[in-house]
């Protein structure tokens, strides 16, 4: 079985979630992702909590299929080892502090004459120019600059995504491009540099709201988890306590909702109702509608009707039921990896391919490979030795 990255060399300058996130997705395709970290206790993520058997949530999500190799950067030795580790690199991926890459000769200018089929990824809060290039960025940080808590949350309150929606953002994008890179590589020969900037990212997933507000228009308001400019849409909350979540996109299903969910066809065509904008625009007198009705059925009943009449619902779903959800289990999503405190479970990668399987392999401990690596660049033992006692590894 051929997988679409067997081959490629990744060498990754990587903590937290952004940079790991989109090497692990290569090593999915088949990479081998050599992970630098600090010696000792390396990526600093591998601390943010203990949830996972001992290990953080956030390192074994984002770190499986990877070799770690500890390396103390700011040792003229260990950063000999790493220029000799990119000699057979394809591709190159940090997201250190700004402009520290750049100091350790790590820059695509300065690689680039050397190393001419290199790929250099930099992952950054603003990119590498600009007023902002030296800005510290952290997920929550960019999710409040570029407009994502203005439009999350209540009324009365923003709040931010509850996952790392930034760091996600600007791992995809990553991923994309170097992707990308290596296509362009095939026909050109060359290697490419990469700037992604985590607010330029999350921007692009803003669109909609900033189109929205075009020329100054009014923002979508804050409307916790119900759409902000489609109705119904949303939360409704049954009368045993159960909430669905529907949501019509058209005026199709605003009639046949009307007719066999509640029951009143004469609804559909209520002057206060009849078009997406008037629902919008009255939706606290439709709530009060859809919510009476709900209330002399269950989640369950309320569920059927909805199938009945094929309009889109699900429900709302804590973590124990997407653990436990029955489409992933039918589907064969779940597959278990090795990680330093034994097997863990993992979802596969998104999208089944009929030609390869994704590699799910372990979670590394810190440093689990540095030896490894270091005898296949050509260094014997007496050399690791002296790594060791330096504690440049």
């Amino acid at each position: 079985m051929t997988r679409p990255l067997d081959g490629i060399t990744v060498v990754s300058l990587e903590h937290a979630i952004a940079a790991p996130f989109c090497t692990r997705q290569l090593a999915d395709l088949g990479a081998r992702v050599i992970k630098v970290e600090r010696p000792g206790a390396g990526d600093f993520a591998r601390a943010y909590d203990t949830r996972v058997r001992g290990q953080a949530s956030h390192f074994v999500w984002t770190n499986r299929s990877k070799e770690s190799l500890t390396l103390d950067l700011k040792q003229p030795n260990a950063l000999a080892v790493l220029r000799d580790l990119l000699k057979d690199a394809d591709v190159l991926v940090q997201n250190l502090a700004p402009g520290a890459a750049a100091r350790m000769g790590l820059s695509f200018d300065a690689l680039s004459p050397t190393h001419p089929e290199l790929i250099v990824c930099d992952i950054s809060g603003y990119g590498e120019d600009g007023p902002y290039r030296d800005k510290k960025a952290y997920d929550l940080l960019i999710q409040s600059e570029a407009g994502l808590l203005s439009i999350t949350g209540t009324p009365d309150a923003p709040s931010k995504a509850g996952n790392s929606m930034a760091d996600i953002a600007a791992g995809m994008y990553a991923y994309s491009n170097i992707l990308s890179a290596l296509l362009l590589r095939g026909k050109t020969g060359q290697g490419s540099h990469i700037d992604v900037s985590m607010l330029e990212a999350l921007g692009e997933w803003m669109s909609y709201p900033l189109y929205y507000a075009f020329e100054g228009a009014p923002p979508p308001p804050r409307t916790a988890a119900s759409h902000a400019s489609i109705y119904p849409y949303g939360p409704f909350v049954a009368g045993d306590g159960g909430t669905v979540m529907l949501g019509l996109q058209n005026e199709r299903e605003w009639k046949v909702f009307c007719e066999v969910v509640l029951r009143d066809g004469s609804l559909a065509t209520d002057a206060r109702f009849n078009t997406n904008d008037l629902r919008n625009t009255h939706r606290a007198e439709l709530l009060q509608l859809i919510v009476g009705m709900f209330a002399n059925m269950s989640t369950a009943e309320v569920e059927a009707r909805l199938d009945e009449a094929q309009i889109a619902n699900a429900r709302m779903n804590d973590m124990a039921g997407v653990w436990a959800h029955p489409q992933l289990k039918a589907r064969q999503r779940w597959q278990t990896v090795g990680s330093p405190a034994g097997d863990i479970p993992a979802l596969l990668p998104p999208g089944r391919n009929s030609h390869y399987d994704y590699r799910m392999d372990a979670v590394p401990a810190v440093g689990e490979h540095t030896e490894a690596i270091l005898h296949e660049l050509g260094l014997d033992e007496l050399a690791v030795k002296a790594l060791r006692k330096t504690q440049a590894i």
